[in-house]
């Protein structure tokens, strides 16, 4: 398939590892110009050494925190410099942390509102003179399998997510006259640091172990596995490719068949 990205400039937030980081490596695959931000330069350098590794082409960086306005802006500013646009957004953030609704003060709250949604508002505020310019663009906001059924011990993330896909669908409306489509992708349990890290977070709570958590997990997956972030960046590539041309405001969930509920 001709995904036709080739000459397109792919911005990919958070993608110093994780699904951020496999998401970039389907796109470079496919010939983009892609761009990868993080807050540090070390794991940067060092995605790209591994990305340039594994697909014989090297991305460009940029280190940016994305809770903050102007770090965004000069992001957006730098990714757009050779091609005097940015085609496609991917929105990626790391997750807020993990608690129960009494476990957080105000500044959690609105720290993690910055983290998990205002930044990809922002972002796309910064984006889309470039896709309206051209008549056409892409953006993939990824959000978790918690915007169809919430996870315990997620009480951030299960709120913010939401309000995701709330953008997501205003923005597909929105967007449409311009050429521009909106999308979400909802991934489960993927074999990622973060994953790992909110097993350990359940296992304390509960008093079980990391390996009881992590069993217990895989046995609601109907697959019986994680899933491999590359499989996540393959479904980022379709949705943010010229591929995909009647695919607007709808939210993907990539989670093995884990999720039970019926939207």
């Amino acid at each position: 398939m001709d995904y036709g990205l080739g000459g397109k400039t792919v911005l990919v937030l958070a993608s110093g590892s994780g699904l951020g980081k496999a998401a970039a490596g389907e796109f470079l695959k496919e010939g983009a110009d892609v761009v990868l931000s993080g807050r540090g330069a070390e794991k940067l350098e060092a995605a790209v050494a591994d990305l340039e590794k594994a697909t014989g082409r090297i991305p460009r960086f940029r280190v940016c925190d994305i809770t903050k306005a102007e770090d965004l802006k000069r992001l957006v500013a730098f990714a757009a410099e050779p091609e005097g646009g940015v085609d496609v957004l991917v929105n990626n953030a790391g997750g807020p942390p993990a608690g129960t609704f009494e476990s957080f003060d105000d500044t959690v709250w609105t720290g993690a509102f910055e983290l998990t949604l205002l930044s990809y508002v922002r972002a796309i505020r910064e984006v889309l003179p470039h896709m309206k310019k051209r008549g056409w663009g892409r953006i993939v906001n990824s959000t978790s399998s918690s915007v169809r059924e919430v996870i315990e011990n997620l009480i951030l993330s299960n709120t913010f997510r939401l309000g995701v896909i709330g953008l997501t669908k205003s923005l597909a409306v929105e967007f449409a006259p311009y050429g521009i489509l909106v999308n979400a992708i909802g991934p489960g349990r993927f074999d990622t640091e973060r994953i790992r890290s909110l097993d350990r977070s359940l296992a304390e709570k509960k008093g079980l172990s990391v390996e009881q958590v992590s069993a217990a997990a895989l046995g609601r997956i109907p697959l019986g596995r994680y899933g491999d972030p590359e499989e996540y960046g393959r479904l980022a590539v379709f949705l943010g490719s010229g591929a995909n041309t009647y695919i607007t405001g709808q939210t993907v969930l990539a989670d093995g068949g884990m999720t039970r509920a019926v939207p």
